[in-house]
């Protein structure tokens, strides 16, 4: 369930959480916890949308209403479990940045 497109997010403001992330060798499994937190996270009251990218460094944007979201996000039994597992056998390294969003400019082709 990989996303493969740009969020359509509502008229600012809203917040972002950056998630910035390089993998250990270790990644059995890592492609079921990650799908099923991007299904989780899409049933949060709060979430408006999430895009994410890999290549040497994987880069993972969460769009929310708000910092309560964010934090209930954050708190979540099930996240917990993920966070721990990355920790322990995922990630070599990682950073989380949360960034209110005042702005945003937007272009999209018609086919």
């Amino acid at each position: 369930m990989f996303i493969h497109m740009i969020s359509k997010t509502p008229t600012p403001p809203y917040y972002a959480v950056i998630f910035s992330s390089t993998h250990t060798a270790e990644t059995e499994n890592y492609a079921d916890m990650a799908n099923h937190m991007v299904e989780l996270a899409s049933t949060m009251d709060g979430f408006l949308g999430i895009e994410s990218a890999r290549e040497e460094i994987g880069i993972t944007v969460s769009y929310w209403r708000d910092l309560e979201s964010i934090k209930a996000w954050k708190d979540h039994p099930d996240h917990l479990v993920a966070q721990n597992m990355g920790q322990e056998k995922w990630y070599g390294q990682y950073t989380t940045r949360i960034a209110k969003v005042e702005r945003e400019y937007s272009f999209e082709k018609e086919d």
